[in-house]
């Protein structure tokens, strides 16, 4: 019913049904999911660093979106934007696409750390699967530029309180040779 890939050029035109599906996810408190520019996501599609999931049939339609960002000269790497489109949900389709993408990073990023910060107890779940623990934000990156991409959460001024220590979100960490 699906095919998941590691989304490239051919797949920009999905770009706009990706930050509808972010938006309309947005509106619910109980996701920390946060808008992106576009051009970011055509960036991250060029470079093959985000994976799209399609409908299979005669005109495939937009079902899924992941990418992922490299902080600190790579020594950390986050899956981000995790989207499914609300009628596919409950089909597996955000395991397939968290594999996927998990793979993509160990492929171009193989000694970085992986992380992640969600509310999401789905993506929680799907993460210690793949052998994230969840950590304290003090183990994930410093990178200023990261966290100025919580700028567009709801929770963002409960960042900004507690300086960066934690949110409500919760931290997952993936630490090549120790996670594995």
């Amino acid at each position: 019913m699906f095919t998941v890939s590691v989304a490239n050029e051919s797949h920009i035109g999905y770009i706009s049904d990706i930050l509808s599906a972010i938006f309309e996810a947005s509106k619910d408190k109980a996701n920390s999911i946060v808008m992106r520019d576009p051009d970011y996501l055509a960036s991250k599609m060029r470079e093959g660093k985000a994976v799209i999931a399609l409908t299979t049939g005669e005109v495939p339609a937009f079902a899924g979106f992941c990418y992922i960002e490299s902080w600190e000269h790579e020594k950390y790497v986050a899956n981000s934007g995790l989207i499914v489109k609300p009628e596919f949900r409950g089909m597996g389709l955000a395991s397939r696409i968290k594999q996927q993408i998990f793979q993509v990073c160990r492929a171009k990023f193989p000694d970085a750390c992986i992380f992640s910060i969600t509310k999401s107890k789905a993506v929680i779940k799907m993460n210690t699967a793949l052998g994230f623990r969840i950590v304290p934000y003090q183990e994930l990156t410093t990178d200023p530029q990261f966290w100025k991409g919580c700028e567009t959460c709801p929770y963002y001024s409960t960042l900004l309180a507690n300086r960066f220590r934690q949110c409500e979100c919760v931290g997952l960490l993936f630490r090549p040779g120790l996670s594995e």
